[in-house]
């Protein structure tokens, strides 16, 4: 694994007048898009994805974790020293109602289990799409208590220090885009998702978590401007320009029907790991009872920025079959319809995906 951009040379510092009129501009993009492609590529071929089986938040999931992150070749030589930025999915429902999100048990767990492995230091940062209140979120998920127990520092991702990148992607008409400034000083950025059916892209993943690193400062909220440039361009124009590093889904209760904030709570009982984020979303979606190649982002990013094609995955830990269960899909939602993989139908190869 090579090691990320801390100093990326490609980021630059810019006053927030400055950064609405660059973020929103209409331009091409040029060489930081092909160099983004070239680091994707070499990743596709026989991406390795981990399902561990944990079936409730009580058990031990830093071992779980732990034994995820040797299942991926990722040991004490590749953590040490590194400063690594976990950034798990905290979305805000009405006052008192439940927080389907990912759970404080599994973010820290993660926690112990970079810790051991020799991490110079782990933070955890969220920049939740509707509620410019991060003191309200981290509160109402059980984690603020935890936080100064646990002597971690929390980075509230929609009003931090800004930087601005080209947009590697080139999928949205966005010429750059605006990005926390925690983002290049960190070594390592760990996509911490629940597993999700969604409202307008049909599952939300590792890919589709990356939206709350966007500052909703630039953005808005519910990042609006993304969601006028295009929710499907933009998951594959952040993923190719922050370049995460790892993902670790959270599926021991996932959610189901109209999510990522109306679904349902669905016992799925999983923890999903992986370095090639389409291959890991392409896994969850399986479990989901979800055809990958049928969700329009997964489908664009392969090929791009890693695999979803069954035979390019090596699969960890538990198998797919072991651990499958439908979620429910709404007939009315649009992104829901056609997800099912058709009966009888055979796992798609990579020559049957575009790239």
């Amino acid at each position: 694994m090579s090691d990320p951009h801390p100093d990326n040379p490609s980021s630059r510092r810019i006053t927030r007048r400055a950064l609405l009129v660059d973020a929103l501009a209409a331009t091409g993009i040029g060489v930081a898009g092909a160099l983004a492609v070239d680091r994707f590529r070499h990743r596709r071929r026989r991406a390795a994805v981990f399902i561990g089986k944990a079936p409730s938040y009580s058990v031990d999931l830093a071992s779980i974790i732990e034994a995820g992150l040797g299942q991926l070749g990722i040991g004490s030589g590749e953590v040490r020293g590194k400063r690594i930025l976990l950034k798990p999915n905290f979305v805000e429902t009405v006052r008192g109602a439940l927080h389907i999100c990912t759970q404080p048990e599994v973010v820290f767990a993660a926690v112990e289990a970079f810790r051991k492995l020799g991490a110079a230091e782990v933070l955890i940062g969220e920049g939740s799409g509707h509620c410019p209140d991060a003191m309200r979120i981290i509160d109402e998920v059980r984690l603020a208590e935890s936080l100064v127990e646990q002597k971690l520092r929390f980075v509230d991702l929609n009003n931090d220090d800004l930087i601005v990148r080209p947009n590697a992607g080139g999928r949205t008409s966005l010429r750059t885009l605006a990005l926390p400034a925690t983002v290049d000083q960190v070594d390592w950025i760990v996509s911490m998702p629940k597993m999700k059916t969604h409202h307008w892209v049909g599952a939300t993943l590792s890919m589709k978590n990356l939206f709350g690193m966007m500052p909703g400062i630039v953005y808005g909220w519910p990042k609006n401007v993304l969601h006028w440039a295009g929710i499907e361009g933009c998951v594959l124009d952040i993923n190719q320009t922050v370049q995460p590093h790892l993902a670790i889904i959270d599926g021991i209760v996932g959610m189901e029907g109209d999510g990522p904030i109306m679904g349902t709570p669905k016992p799925t009982g999983v923890i999903v790991m992986g370095t090639n984020l389409p291959a890991v979303d392409a896994t969850a979606a399986r479990i989901m009872g979800i055809d990958p190649t049928k969700v329009a982002y997964l489908r664009n990013a392969h090929g791009r920025l890693g695999t979803i094609a069954l035979d390019e995955i090596v699969q960890r830990g538990e198998t797919i079959a072991s651990v499958q269960t439908d979620y429910q899909l709404v007939d009315f939602i649009p992104a829901h319809r056609g997800l099912r993989p058709a009966r009888g139908s055979r796992a798609i190869p990579a020559s049957g995906l575009s790239s």
